[in-house]
């Protein structure tokens, strides 16, 4: 999956140009302009569902929970989204969302 903007490179500068995100369940949304985020996540989202991908990790990070609660707020208008819940202590708790999406073909 490619991203056009801005993409964070060593050292912390950015670059501009497409991004290439690797389509493997797991979203980390730490190096992606706040912006952003809500097309990634839905993008990233159908992408997984296109390649069978049903259990997606997101990781968006603890801080003040903004992040979280717009990530949060998006998956419940996803009608392909099954469900989702905080990860586990174990798992990176308030920092990361557990989402479940429904197999194409079974809704919307």
């Amino acid at each position: 999956m490619d991203r056009g903007g801005k993409g964070l490179i060593e050292g912390g500068e950015f670059f501009p140009g497409p991004v290439a995100i690797p389509v493997n369940g797991i979203l980390d949304l730490h190096a992606f302009d706040p912006r952003d985020v809500k097309v990634v996540v839905s993008e990233y989202l159908a992408e997984c569902r296109r390649l069978g991908i049903l259990d997606v990790q997101i990781i968006h990070g603890k801080g003040t929970g903004t992040l979280r609660r717009t990530v949060h707020a998006l998956l419940q208008r996803l009608p392909e989204v099954a469900s989702f819940s905080t990860a586990g202590a174990g798992e990176g708790g308030w920092g990361a969302t557990f989402v479940v999406l429904r197999a194409e073909g079974l809704g919307p």
